[in-house]
């Protein structure tokens, strides 16, 4: 059982007000509050240890390097990674994605196909996109159902050998919905694709165990999981980093360079050129440590927990419309998109933004479903494990007011 008092107080930001009322933060899915000793530790590195890593001998560089380095092994234990330099810092999600993206650049040819699914954030759609157009490749979609499920019949079809990489979410951002990322995993397999796996909005909710899953790279943002923002994970199997080129060129990511040729580092630094974000890659260590402390089994059953109180309060509230999987199901975490009536959702949301209430509305960078679902948008409340059911009768009592106020 969460204390839950005792976890609210460790988020300083949700003791606030907003527009004169106590806030209720339902934004998770777009980024995450932050504990206390993750904005501490932030303060901590500028006062105590700043300073650039892996190049100085002075004893500054050297604790921030051990800091740094300590924060890796710290997220390879959490993904249950084979080796350290399996892990490489990124600035997020996005970058992660891209730098697999571009680096296929070097083994696509013509004809090869490349699959990602109806669910997709536009990060996991546009570079796949701009990478079939500088190959030729062909981009295919798995298509997805009226609930907000793949269709994994249709993904058994166009799976084939000539599919050499498949790009999916662990769970879909806008819906909420969690994909059967391990059979899709084992399938890709059999037909010799590589798999990437989108964890953006799985690492707040689960532990990905990347040896079990077998994925060959898997990808997240230290900002949904109460990191900072800026930065992130590209876990990749040690096989397809070497074979893959760097991302990007300069310091750090090289061993040798002269007029005539460079030689690159070796992993996990061939893909970590420049001045990274020290401070952030250090802390991110600190927020992992912390959810862990809370433990990942106790969110879960908490957040299910919240997701189910929410549908039910949302179902009674008339012409209202929840989209994806049923919350009673086992495929979904505790995201709700929902419309009520007609009403546009971004009308909704500025109005009860009024009495203190956050959540996100709009396509959520996921316009394929919406235009799928034939709407313009949605109404999205993320919750998070320091969420409560009383914040969520306020919010319900805001969407009965805003729905008067617009009908």
């Amino acid at each position: 059982m969460l204390d839950i008092q005792k976890i609210r107080g460790d988020f300083p930001i949700l003791s606030q007000l907003v527009n004169g009322k106590p806030l209720v933060y339902f934004d998770n899915g777009a980024t995450s509050q932050k504990p206390q000793v993750v904005i501490d530790a932030i303060s901590k590195y500028y006062q105590q240890i700043n300073a650039n890593i892996h190049r100085g001998v002075h004893k500054l560089s050297q604790l921030a390097t051990d800091a740094y380095e300590v924060s890796r092994n710290k997220i390879q234990n959490h993904i249950n990674a084979k080796f350290p330099y399996e892990v490489i810092f990124t600035s997020g999600t996005t970058h992660g994605i891209n730098a697999i993206a571009t680096g296929f650049a070097s083994i696509l040819k013509a004809g090869d196909e490349v699959l990602v699914s109806a669910l997709e954030h536009h990060s996991n759609i546009v570079p796949w996109q701009m990478l079939c157009e500088k190959t030729g490749a062909v981009l295919k979609v798995i298509p997805m159902n009226e609930n907000g499920e793949l269709i994994m019949s249709a993904y058994d079809i166009l799976v084939t050998y000539k599919t050499k990489i498949v790009a999916v979410n662990h769970i879909s951002n806008a819906l909420g919905t969690i994909n059967p990322i391990k059979e899709m995993i084992d399938k890709a397999h059999k037909v010799g694709a590589a798999i990437l796996i989108d964890g953006a909005q799985a690492v707040a909710h689960l532990k990905p165990d990347v040896q079990a899953l077998n994925c060959d790279f898997y990808v997240f943002s230290g900002h949904k999981i109460c990191g900072p923002t800026g930065i992130g994970i590209l876990y990749g199997k040690e096989e397809w980093l070497r074979k893959l080129p760097p991302y990007q060129g300069g310091g750090e990511m090289i061993a040798t360079v002269s007029f005539d040729k460079t030689t690159y580092a070796d992993l996990p630094h061939k893909f970590e050129a420049g001045t990274p974000n020290i401070e952030a890659g250090i802390v991110l260590g600190t927020a992992i440590d912390y959810m862990n402390e809370v433990g990942f089994d106790t969110i879960a059953d908490y957040e299910h927990e919240l997701l189910e109180y929410a549908t039910e309060q949302l179902e009674a509230i008339e012409g209202l419309k929840i989209y994806g999987p049923e919350a009673s199901g086992q495929n979904k975490t505790s995201v709700i998109s929902f419309n009520i009536g007609n009403i546009h959702p971004y009308d909704i949301g500025t109005i009860i933004d009024q009495m203190g209430i956050a959540v996100r509305t709009g396509h959520h960078c996921a316009q394929p479903i919406m235009d799928f679902l034939k709407i313009p948008g949605t109404i999205r409340a993320s919750f998070a494990f320091y969420n409560t059911k009383e914040e969520i009768d306020l919010m319900i009592k805001a969407l009965k007011k805003a729905q008067i106020m617009l009908s």
